[in-house]
């Protein structure tokens, strides 16, 4: 049954890429204009991937973020597939490696290969077997997920100029950071008085 449900998410998870690759091949888009749907998905699925661990922490494991916390590494995955896609509709755009090379210096380029680099390694050691193997270090490696994503976020707004967007795909993390803060604090708080 779990095997089944997972294989339902992957094929969800998997049409936006289906469908931006075959407007490509059919000639209906360039990769150019592929860009930015491509990034903002691998953006979208890190948010997945980062917002139920503080709202858990926050608001109590409750049955649906109970199954959400159970999903997300598949979240994070995904996300990292969508950069991969957003780097292949890049590539297939400048069309050559010296065109490539001339713009990495750019730091809206650098910074966008930077989060796919810091990206490979937790979608690398996203399985239960990586989980056992590395034990207690694994969630550390898991964390580079968090400058990764504040990586992209600048790497779309030194491209894309527009901070409305980003802020707006930012908020939910930044409310739920927030929220889990103040609620430790508060418990500390209470700790401290008692």
């Amino acid at each position: 049954m779990i095997g089944t449900r997972r294989a339902l998410l992957w094929v969800a998870l998997a049409i936006p890429a289906a469908l931006m690759i075959q407007r490509f091949a059919s000639g209906e888009a360039l990769a150019m204009d592929l860009y930015h749907p491509s990034g903002e998905m691998a953006v979208r699925l890190m948010i997945l991937a980062l917002l139920p661990g503080p709202l858990a922490d926050a608001l109590g494991h409750s049955r649906f973020l109970r199954g959400w916390l159970a999903i997300r590494r598949n979240f994070g995955v995904a996300a990292f597939l969508y950069a991969l896609l957003h780097l292949v509709f890049y590539v297939l755009d400048m069309r050559m490696i010296a065109a490539m090379l001339d713009e990495v210096v750019m730091p809206g380029i650098w910074t966008g290969w930077l989060a796919l680099v810091l990206l490979l390694v937790p979608a690398a050691i996203s399985s239960d077997r990586a989980m056992r193997w590395l034990g207690r270090r694994w969630k550390s490696w898991q964390r580079l997920v968090y400058p990764a994503f504040l990586l992209a976020l600048i790497h779309w707004l030194l491209l894309d100029w527009q901070w409305g967007p980003a802020l707006v795909h930012l908020a939910p993390l930044v409310l739920a950071w927030t929220l889990r803060f103040a609620l430790r604090r508060r418990k500390s708080l209470s700790r401290s008085i008692a």
